[in-house]
């Protein structure tokens, strides 16, 4: 890792309300060079099985960009976002990066989750030059499988939460685990990366049970789980989630069982007060973020959660039953934040500035909590393009999730398997 120094942190114009922050847009805007606005491409997930998480990514990243033109933009120029659904698939992924360059003339491209998505786009980036920021977490950026144009400033990938949390899963639950992970790349990471963790803590993974993320029912899979397995480690994504769950419930019953330890991934966007979810309570989950208002949360929590429409239990300020993916999408508001930062620094004015913008965020170390970086204090690695955080482990009580373990950033960092700054642009 680089030697860490901190960025100054640019001020907040915190406590306007939104009306008159906006206000105040055109007046700054008049003061730069050109009026017209750097305009900023998300590969959104509005369809397959990614859409629960693209519903509210679209929501975050139009709420910090309204938040961002309040102050007045990016080198006095207003944001604009433009929108292309990419489907969760991977081909659609390279066609929508053609699309937003060729088309719509984007500075740059940032806002992918699903990291099938993410591994099938980042070649045509590359190819076009334009920078690409994913708010995924696949160890697809850090591995050195991408390019140099390609950067994840906004949340940890898997090795690092997996690393993280690695001894204290086999310290309080257990050392013999079976895995229940999606069979595609993210949940290969888990699968490669827990694993040697949990060997580094003298445990082992006893069991491996890929599912394909498409799966509708599982109940056909419990049965592979060995009866002398202490913990459960469990992490699925996608619409069927919910049923996942529920089924496993059912096959295990209340009170029998082993430990379970699962990524809030298996019910982001579900009320964890629903029916057939009973069995949970006692249980733990790896969070990005705490779902539910923690009582010692940072002053900006609730700023945070106000201008993204979210309550303190999670949910929509307008439909307390919409429940936000609460765990993954300040990776949405973070990037855009690291996005701003990066743009000023390389004094950027036009997409001739692309390789300067890069060269700024490689140039980036620590990252200061507060209402840019909502999640916490973060370290990001110029070389690998990729950034640490602290990660949250909570419990479920009482029906909520109540945070009972965080992790160092360091407890996360492992070494570096590439140097992007030594590649060609």
């Amino acid at each position: 890792m680089p030697p860490m120094t901190l960025l100054s942190r640019r001020t907040v114009l915190s406590g306007l309300a939104a009306g008159s922050a906006l206000s105040l847009a055109p007046m700054r805007f008049a003061s730069a060079q050109t009026a017209a606005p750097i305009k900023l491409g998300f590969q959104v997930h509005r369809t397959g099985i990614g859409a629960g998480y693209g519903r509210w990514y679209e929501r975050v990243a139009t709420a910090a960009a309204a938040r961002m033109n309040g102050m007045g933009g990016i080198n006095g120029r207003p944001v604009e976002l433009v929108f292309e659904d990419d489907g969760t698939d991977p081909k659609r992924g390279a066609e929508v990066v053609d699309k937003l360059v060729s088309q719509h003339g984007v500075d740059l491209i940032f806002g992918s989750l699903f990291s099938h998505v993410v591994i099938g786009s980042a070649p045509r980036a590359g190819e076009l030059k334009v920078p690409y920021l994913p708010c995924s977490e696949g160890y697809h950026v850090a591995s050195g499988m991408l390019n140099r144009w390609c950067l994840q400033p906004g949340i940890s990938d898997v090795r690092a939460q997996v690393s993280a949390m690695a001894p204290w899963v086999t310290q309080n639950l257990g050392k013999k685990v079976t895995m229940v992970f999606p069979d595609y790349a993210f949940g290969h990471d888990h699968r490669d990366y827990f694993t040697e963790a949990v060997a580094a803590q003298g445990g082992e993974v006893i069991a491996k049970i890929g599912i394909p993320p498409t799966e509708t029912s599982f109940t056909r899979y419990f049965p592979q789980i060995p009866a002398e397995t202490e913990v459960l480690y469990h992490v699925m994504v996608g619409p069927s989630v919910l049923t996942f769950v529920k089924e496993l419930g059912e096959f295990y019953g209340a009170g029998n069982g082993p430990q379970i330890f699962g990524f809030i991934d298996s019910l982001e966007g579900v009320d964890l007060a629903s029916p057939g979810l009973e069995f949970l309570e006692g249980s733990h989950f790896w969070e990005g973020h705490c779902r539910h208002k923690q009582p010692d949360a940072p002053a900006w929590e609730a700023e945070y959660r106000a201008a993204v429409g979210v309550d303190d239990n999670g949910a929509s300020l307008a439909d307390p039953k919409d429940v936000a993916t609460y765990a993954h999408m300040f990776s949405v508001w973070e990037t855009l934040s690291t996005i701003k930062k990066g743009m000023e620094a390389a004094g950027y004015q036009s997409t001739a500035d692309r390789q300067k913008f890069v060269e700024a965020v490689e140039a980036m170390t620590t990252l200061e909590a507060g209402l840019d970086h909502v999640q916490g204090a973060k370290v990001f690695n110029g070389k690998t393009h990729q950034v640490f955080s602290t990660q949250f482990i909570s419990k479920v009580e009482a029906g909520k999730l109540a945070r009972v373990h965080t992790t160092s950033i360091e407890d996360g960092l492992y070494p570096d398997a590439v140097d992007y700054t030594a590649q060609s642009f």
